[in-house]
């Protein structure tokens, strides 16, 4: 049986930890703190709901924390009498139903007016269709607005002080698209579309990632959204639009040899060439992303390397296989995803 004093080092090991998640959660510089920092007017919304309803909820607890207090001493047993009992007390038990109905009514009334703001599409708005796979992001550009829309993947990139609506469709099982700073959770379904809007009011990398548990790598289902001053943005959409680069040497040569002529061509776009599957992520300007497979890597050499090597080491239930590549192969193959800027 456990001493007081153990109790005691329990209690405190347990309170110590919370404050420890408690300051990490809210730090300044944390990436995916939902409470505080918001950096864009949808976050605010969604925040300002969340303010009216805490306080409500606060005040509801000191309220029924006090009334318990005072029925308590109240009513409590003596030695003269029995402790009363409100059951059957029809007054006391309307009263009990009836208040916090319209509570909840009242929350009702901005919940689903913040619910349905936010649910609409803004004029001049960004167009982004992210269709959620295990376990990455894709991300298409105006797809209504353009013959050959811009596709890339895990990295979102979108301008500061403009809306974009986003229309989330899942391909395989259901996900959730989450980045915090910018604003609350959506799920992605197959079979279904839902929409969404974002907007940042400053330059910077927000990272989110997939809330819904959709399979062994579900905690590794991150992205980014990247957000730039206009000229910046204009200046990488054009970027983006220009097909890949030819190799830059014998080695990337030979590495685009090998991704058209190998497995490679079954799963990757790289725009400019054969290559025009959409089962993986489109590689035309790989050499640009930041990070790689699901934004969990930066994308370095090495970690190029090993992730050729064997997809499933570096990252569990990656559906990429391990195709057995020499190093000669991997080498060329690194070579050539990295001149695709």
């Amino acid at each position: 049986m456990r001493t007081p004093a153990g109790w005691r080092r329990s209690a405190f090991v347990a309170l110590a930890g919370l404050l420890v998640i408690v300051g990490t959660a809210c730090a300044p510089d944390a990436p995916q703190d939902y409470i505080n920092y918001q950096k864009g007017p949808i976050a605010e919304e969604a925040d300002r709901l969340w303010d009216v309803t805490f306080a409500i909820a606060v005040a509801i607890f000191f309220i029924v924390e006090l009334l318990l207090i005072y029925t308590i001493v109240r009513f409590r047993a003596r030695p003269d009498r029995e402790a009363k009992q409100f059951h059957g007390n029809t007054k006391v038990e309307v009263i009990l139903t009836v208040i916090p109905a319209l509570i909840l009514a009242g929350l009702a009334v901005p919940t689903v007016r913040t619910i349905f703001d936010l649910s609409s599409e803004p004029d001049d708005a960004l167009q982004i269709k992210v269709t959620a796979r295990q376990f990455w992001w894709e991300y298409e550009y105006e797809p209504e607005g353009t013959e050959d829309p811009l596709v890339t993947a895990n990295e979102m990139h979108i301008p500061v002080d403009t809306p974009v609506f986003l229309t989330l469709e899942g391909d395989d099982v259901i996900h959730s698209f989450w980045v915090p700073l910018l604003a609350g959770k959506q799920d992605v379904v197959p079979g279904r579309t839902n929409h969404m809007t974002i907007e940042a009011d400053e330059p910077g990398v927000y990272r989110g990632q997939c809330t819904e548990y959709c399979g062994l790598s579900h905690a590794n289902m991150r992205l980014r959204v990247i957000a730039h001053p206009q000229d910046e943005f204009d200046e990488w959409r054009d970027d983006q639009s220009e097909a890949a680069d030819d190799p830059r040497d014998a080695l990337a040569a030979e590495g685009e040899e090998l991704f058209l002529e190998g497995e490679c061509i079954n799963c990757h776009a790289v725009q400019g060439t054969d290559a025009q599957a959409r089962t993986g992520p489109d590689l035309t300007h790989f050499a640009s992303r930041e990070t790689f497979a699901g934004a969990m890597f930066e994308n370095t050499t090495e970690n190029l390397r090993q992730w050729l090597d064997d997809p499933p080491a570096m990252k569990p239930g990656a559906k990429m296989p391990d195709y057995g590549l020499t190093t000669q192969e991997i080498d060329a193959l690194v070579a050539y995803l990295q001149s695709l800027e």
